[in-house]
């Protein structure tokens, strides 16, 4: 009787060890088996993303109360009537003491230059100019102009009676050509400014729904942040170099320059804010789960969401994608060793 080769007698083996590992993976295949992603209901979707959506509405609340200042911005020195509007100016110039005090007979001279039309103060909004008397408030202001720009030579000439002048400083003259221009830029800011705070209070609210699509929101609240900031920079320093021009040369003439406190706290309130409203954007293109990464299982959110009345939801913890375990395999089988 021949005995059985190593071939014949490996193949009995194999196969039952084949039906075996084969019962085995049939019975440990529902522990084993990855668990297919559930999508949420709409209402868990909602309560996980909370807190993406409150920040969302924080940056536009937030460029909503920088829209209100920008508009206030806008609109002051308009309105000579309005005891709010009219008292928001950049610059008020105050020419009632126009004549130095040492100048011989200077109070009946300063009297003579209100007589030939020259008023005691002006001051210097976005678009105009208004201008009154001490005791009388604003009596007029200029009709608005686009792109404006404040020209003191020009306007107290005008304000004169033909043939009467008055001679300003050099230093005020040379000063206007760059007035001129950054005042334009100035404009063109503060407008720009104020147009894309609008948009972003609608816009910013989108940003619950997806990360990806926070990006170019947070880009486009960049630009109203960035326009409205160095707009307000602009006219800060244009403006207290101009009020230091003016006193400078109160030996020659003696003209008042006062900031309008209401005005610079109105701008930078309102760059204060749209910055922080920027920063919030920024940080919800990295944080907070979205709506979309929810609905995908990228994230979960709030883990409170998946509790109704401190039990899980779906009777246990939110479905997460288990990771399969290992294939088993045999090495030297006759050896009967089990290696993962």
């Amino acid at each position: 009787m021949a005995l059985p080769t190593f071939t014949s007698f490996r193949r009995p083996r194999r196969a039952q060890n084949t039906s075996a590992s084969s019962a085995c993976s049939a019975k440990d295949s529902p522990l084993t088996s990855p668990k297919p992603h559930q999508v949420p209901s709409e209402s868990t979707v909602k309560a996980a993303t909370r807190t993406r959506l409150v920040f969302a509405l924080l940056t536009s609340f937030f460029f909503l109360i920088a829209l209100i200042f920008l508009v206030l911005v806008e609109v002051g020195n308009t309105h000579p009537s309005h005891p709010v509007l009219g008292s928001i100016y950049f610059l008020k110039l105050d020419l009632s003491h126009i004549i130095p005090a040492s100048v011989p007979n200077a109070v009946l001279i300063n009297t003579i230059a209100r007589t030939l039309g020259l008023h005691d103060f002006y001051q210097v909004g976005l678009w105009n100019f208004c201008e009154g008397y001490d005791g009388q408030g604003i009596t007029g202001c200029s009709k608005p102009v686009t792109l404006y720009w404040f020209n003191p030579v020009q306007i107290i000439l005008n304000e004169l009676l033909a043939g009467a002048t008055i001679a300003l400083p050099s230093d005020i003259v040379s000063a206007l050509s760059l007035v001129r221009v950054v005042s334009r830029w100035m404009f063109g800011l503060f407008l720009t400014g104020a147009c894309t705070a609008f948009i972003s209070v609608f816009l910013t609210p989108l940003s619950i729904y997806s990360r990806l699509f926070t990006l170019p929101i947070a880009i486009f609240a960049f630009i109203s942040a960035l326009t409205t900031t160095v707009a307000t920079v602009i006219a800060t320093i244009m403006f207290v170099i101009f009020k230091n021009v003016i006193e400078s040369a109160a030996a020659e003439i003696d003209i008042g320059a006062n900031l309008g406190g209401k005005m610079f706290a109105f701008m930078w309130i309102a760059s204060s804010f749209s910055i922080i409203a920027w920063l919030i954007q920024m940080g919800l293109c990295c944080c907070c789960a979205s709506r979309r990464d929810v609905m995908t299982g990228k994230k979960l959110g709030r883990k409170k969401a998946y509790l109704h009345g401190g039990e899980a939801a779906n009777g246990g913890l939110p479905v997460v994608m288990e990771k399969p375990k290992a294939a088993t395999r045999r090495r030297f089988g006759f050896l009967g060793r089990r290696v993962q």
